[in-house]
């Protein structure tokens, strides 16, 4: 179940990659829900998503240890 958790915020920041403030409110939430390796994976899957939307770099502080 865990693992459907991580697909569905990949989603939902999809969807919202193009408003810096709803992805970062949306980054925050995941963190409470995901596992530790999931978060490694989230902070590679925003990296990605950096080409589209340089602001969203600001969210990656949410995902530090």
């Amino acid at each position: 179940m865990a693992r459907a958790m991580f697909e569905y915020t990949k989603e939902v920041l999809r969807k919202v990659s193009f408003d810096t403030t709803l992805f970062t409110k949306e980054v925050k939430k995941a963190v409470k829900h995901l596992l530790p390796y999931e978060i490694e994976e989230l902070k590679l899957f925003i990296i990605s998503l950096l080409s589209f939307n340089p602001d969203l770099q600001k969210s990656l502080i949410y995902l530090e240890g």
